[in-house]
């Protein structure tokens, strides 16, 4: 008998522990602005009509569709903000270089998919969606830039009249934002990086603990961002069931999709489709 009330109280010890690790912060004002809204992913894009992602002209497409959208930002060397996804340019542009070498001048130099499009600047973006729909802001931790971006990020949002939640993959993001900006709605966005081989130069252990959200605790999240494909991960499910957290789903790419999401009350991220 002693053994089995160890071993229960050792699960329960577990348990409670593993809890509290998946602790996001509950009631935070402003979620009501973004439920229900469908955020097209880096802008309502279609590169047969010759848009391409992150472009003004996908962004200026979601606003007139009615639709929010997601958005990546990078810092660049003159403390400029660029809206672009990736940081090698090779894949958007065409050129072999980085976001965070280029400065807000150079740019012009920089066309998206071989359109006559170039990378936005942040501001240049907000003064799009000014007083329209709300943003999912992600932004892009390179070079150990964290808080650097974050600072930079919040000092451009300061002052703006629209609705908007900040997300990142990367932890100190949230907790440059849990410090300094508490004010403001923050997502940890997250996979199955045990899966993904795409993962950059994660350790093994970093993997484990953000594909299992074990940074939350510390983080505090007010959302979770997770790619739905692998949205029955048991932490995910865990914290809504006892936490009722927030859930958002990217990327989301057919209406049956959606629609599934929908009745389970998780807001998608969408490309390749007009909903």
């Amino acid at each position: 008998m002693k053994t089995l009330t160890k071993a229960v109280l050792g699960c329960a010890g577990v348990l409670g522990a593993w809890s509290l690790l998946l602790r996001p912060r509950q009631g935070q004002p402003g979620w009501e602005e973004l439920e229900g809204v469908r955020f097209a992913h880096r802008g309502l894009h279609d590169p047969g009509l010759g848009i391409p992602e992150n472009s003004m002209a996908a962004f200026r497409r979601a606003v007139e569709h009615g639709f929010g959208a997601e958005l990546d930002v990078h810092l660049m060397a003159d403390g400029g903000l660029a809206v672009v996804h990736d940081s090698d340019l090779t894949r958007v542009c065409g050129k072999k270089v980085y976001i965070e070498d280029l400065t807000a001048a150079e740019l012009a130099d920089c066309p998206l998919m071989g359109t006559g499009e170039t990378i936005p600047l942040f501001r240049e973006v907000l003064e799009l969606f000014e007083g329209k729909t709300p943003l999912v802001v992600e932004l892009k931790v390179e070079r150990g830039n964290a808080h650097a971006l974050t600072d930079a990020v919040m000092a451009a949002l300061e002052g703006w009249n629209g609705a908007y939640c900040v997300e990142s993959f990367h932890p100190a993001v949230l907790l440059r934002l849990k410090q300094r900006y508490p004010q403001v709605l923050r997502g940890q966005l997250s996979q199955n990086f045990l899966r993904d081989s795409e993962v950059g130069n994660l350790s093994l252990p970093a993997r484990f603990l953000l594909t299992n959200l074990l940074t939350t605790g510390f983080a505090r999240p007010d959302f979770i961002a997770y790619n739905w494909k692998d949205r029955g991960n048991v932490s995910l499910r865990w914290m809504k069931r006892l936490y009722h957290v927030h859930e958002v789903s990217w990327t989301v790419r057919d209406r049956e999709t959606m629609k599934a999401l929908d009745r389970e009350g998780a807001t998608s991220i969408f490309e390749g489709f007009v909903p």
